[in-house]
């Protein structure tokens, strides 16, 4: 296959605005009949074009045909999701989806409006998902009864698995299954290939989450043979004559108490005319070097995954816990961000260094704000004595840096992320919401600074790079927030197209101190776009920076790693042609896959964490909680307690047929006049949990006869 062939023809279809005949697009391309064949047939199975009647070839979008991904599928329907958002889901009819399963890329033909919105029917499957589903076991009553899976993704409905083909499963287990679409039956079937245990367990549910989003847990022998060579290399006189050397400078770490990869360390110093801020990365790129087998692995994990009760490292841990780790009292290895800002913290000058560092103190967030809040001890301030001024000074820099984050349009989302407390067997029995205090700020926005300073060095040397990108949020979204904002009475005159950072900032301000809070931070969290990587420097809108890339995190994120590469060839003085022509294609791969994995991981992480709260809940069934309604639908009502932790109220039960929906934000009991909105307080009993699906189910208390 010859790629320039299938630019050929791509090129000549865009300039059509009907099908162009087969022979007729031949002789335009110049290209002899088997190439072309060759790439036509290409373009076909991959969905860049449609071949019509035999005879006539165009654009997808051109015939009406559209590209999609199966979603959801029922015993008689399916539907797909096309790449153009904003056509919303398609209808098709089991008879038309040619055995389609969730996950496959197809190729939509014979669109029309029905009364189930937008329709259509399966022309061909581009690409098949994976033919491998995790669910539930569930057995007809009897001996010899019937069982069924019942998926946890993407089935709506109970797959029967074939006659012997459960292996030892019992009713309530965790199971891996395969699945094969029976043209006979016209059905899909399941056969169990792997039992997890038993459903009701959140660890056990992590197991299956983690295998059904294809996240690898193991390294490979190779591997881990690399990574111990590595990280058994010395420090040798010789590297640190190459580098820049601030060991005997107060650089310290900050993270929480319970971290092992520490991979940023600080030194702030203040001057006459403002401060000299140093933010000091582990040098992972040395030691994990282009080519390698660490690399590989490293770029297919793309991220490190955290989970209530283990983290899937990106690296291995003689890396990220060992080597790389800048433990306090050792000689380690940085990549460092030196930073010159005026007395305002405007940033005036930037230099990138290798260097060579030791650690003074080994801080901890909740010590480190002990300090800044004059409570510490004799004990810790003994601890601290080494960096003692750096945290004074950096606890300046910071309050500025914080209110000129602000003044751009920052935007304060207030996001509540959850801390589970699991015992001795693993078992979810704690539930809070994790606090954050000023030395948790204070790092993120020394981070902010060096990642800014980064994009800004790459940018203007013009090198391939690995930007962190956010782009403004679309119309349909800003009008939706505009609704929800109306509803609980604020302004909305400017959430329109075109928004600026601060029109939001004011929005979550105003909403700061009342009952509506925390549901208009949720709700412009969820208007905004999906941040990414990208190789093009797009500008981040949630931060209101023009440039900014992820440089401070090599250990647990590839796309870091990327750059420190990209990085220390620059520092180094290889020319710009060089690092152009050896990079381009690297960074539009890096940005790709990290994205990519960065997205998987999110939806594992926030799919496990409903199930740990579902098995903190299981044993708080029948209690009465007070709570603020976090949402509203045509179904009834989400409810969110005090710990964090959200759970539903169904409202369209016989019992409850009399509640009526507004459309927006509330729904009204038509029997009392009582309407029940977002932000409103409430107090509702727990009626069920569900570790597999990893719900909570509610009931209102005392509000409804």
């Amino acid at each position: 296959m010859r790629y320039e062939d299938n630019d050929t023809i791509m090129e000549l279809l865009r300039q059509q605005s009907e099908p162009v005949e087969r022979m007729q697009l031949m002789l335009l391309s110049g290209m002899d009949p088997e190439h072309f064949n060759n790439a036509v047939s290409y373009l076909d199975s991959k969905g860049k074009l449609v071949i019509i009647r035999r005879k006539w070839l165009a654009l997808p979008e051109i015939a009406g045909y559209v590209r999609a991904t199966v979603v959801r599928v029922n015993r008689w329907f399916l539907f797909a999701h096309p790449e153009d958002e904003k056509m919303g889901d398609i209808f098709v009819h089991s008879n038309s989806s040619k055995g389609a399963m969730p996950g496959d890329i197809v190729m939509l033909k014979n669109i029309y409006d029905s009364d189930k919105g937008l329709s259509g029917e399966i022309d061909k499957i581009l690409e098949k998902g994976s033919r491998i589903v995790t669910g539930v076991i569930e057995r007809e009553k009897g001996k010899k009864g019937q069982a069924y899976i019942m998926p946890d993704n993407g089935f709506a409905y109970h797959l029967r698995i074939v006659p012997g083909g459960e292996l030892k499963s019992k009713n309530g287990d965790k199971v891996k299954a395969a699945v094969q679409y029976d043209p006979m039956e016209k059905r899909i079937k399941a056969r169990v290939i792997h039992i997890y245990g038993r459903a009701d367990s959140a660890r056990i549910c992590s197991d299956a989450i983690i295998d059904a989003a294809g996240i690898p847990t193991k390294f490979s022998v190779p591997v881990k043979h690399e990574a111990a060579k590595k990280a058994a290399e010395p420090i040798t006189e010789a590297e640190i004559a190459k580098r820049l050397d601030l060991r005997d400078e107060a650089i310290f770490t900050i993270d929480g108490a319970d971290a092992k990869d520490l991979d940023d360390a600080i030194s702030v110093k203040k001057t006459g005319n403002g401060w000299e801020l140093g933010v000091h990365i582990a040098d992972v790129s040395h030691y994990v070097t282009e080519g390698s087998l660490l690399d590989g692995s490293a770029m297919d994990r793309g991220t490190s995954v955290y989970f209530a009760d283990r983290v899937i490292p990106m690296l291995p841990v003689e890396i990220s816990n060992g080597c790389c780790s800048l433990n306090a009292g050792t000689n380690k290895l940085t990549f460092s961000a030196i930073m010159t800002l005026d007395s305002k913290a405007e940033l005036i000058d930037y230099r990138f260094e290798k260097s060579v560092i030791n650690s003074k103190v080994r801080g901890v967030y909740s010590e480190v704000n002990e300090i800044i809040g004059g409570t510490a001890g004799a004990e810790l301030l003994e601890k601290y004595a080494p960096v003692i001024q750096t945290i004074k000074d950096g606890q300046e820099l910071a309050e500025i840096l914080k209110a000129k984050a602000k003044q751009r349009g920052e935007l304060e989302i207030e996001t509540s992320e959850l801390r589970f407390v699991l015992d001795e067997r693993g078992v979810c029995v704690g539930v809070s919401e994790r606090e954050r205090g000023e030395a948790e700020e204070l790092i993120e926005q020394f981070m902010i600074m060096a990642n800014r300073a980064a994009a800004l060095y790459a940018k203007s040397a013009l090198i391939p790079f690995v930007y962190r990108v956010h782009e403004a949020p679309e119309a349909d979204r800003l009008e939706s927030l505009a609704e929800l904002a109306a509803a609980c009475g604020f302004q909305t005159r400017r959430l329109r197209e075109g928004v600026h950072q601060t029109d939001l900032s004011e929005l979550i301000e105003k909403a700061k101190g009342t009952k509506y809070s925390r549901l208009i931070s949720t709700q412009v969290l969820r208007t905004m776009a999906k941040a990414r990587y990208a190789p093009e420097p797009l500008g981040h809108f949630g931060l209101s920076l023009s440039d900014y890339c992820h440089f401070t995190s090599p250990i647990r994120r590839y796309p870091d790693t990327s750059i420190h590469r990209i990085l220390t060839d620059l520092v180094k003085g290889v020319s710009i042609d060089r690092i152009q022509e050896h990079y381009s294609e690297f960074a539009r791969e890096s940005s790709r896959m990290s994205s990519d994995r960065e997205l998987r991981a999110m939806r594992a992480e926030r799919e496990a964490e409903k199930c740990y709260a579902a098995e903190y809940m299981t044993s708080h069934i029948g209690e009465v909680h007070p709570g603020i309604i976090s949402g509203v639908t045509n179904k009834g009502l989400f409810v969110a307690l005090e710990t964090g932790i959200e759970g539903f109220v169904n409202l369209v039960d016989d019992e409850h047929a009399f509640f009526e929906f507004d459309g927006t934000a509330s729904t009204t009991d038509r029997r009392t006049g009582r309407s029940y909105s977002i932000g409103d307080s409430v107090t509702v009993k727990v009626i069920n949990a569900s570790v597999p699906t990893g719900t909570v189910d509610f009931e209102l208390f005392g509000e409804v006869s």
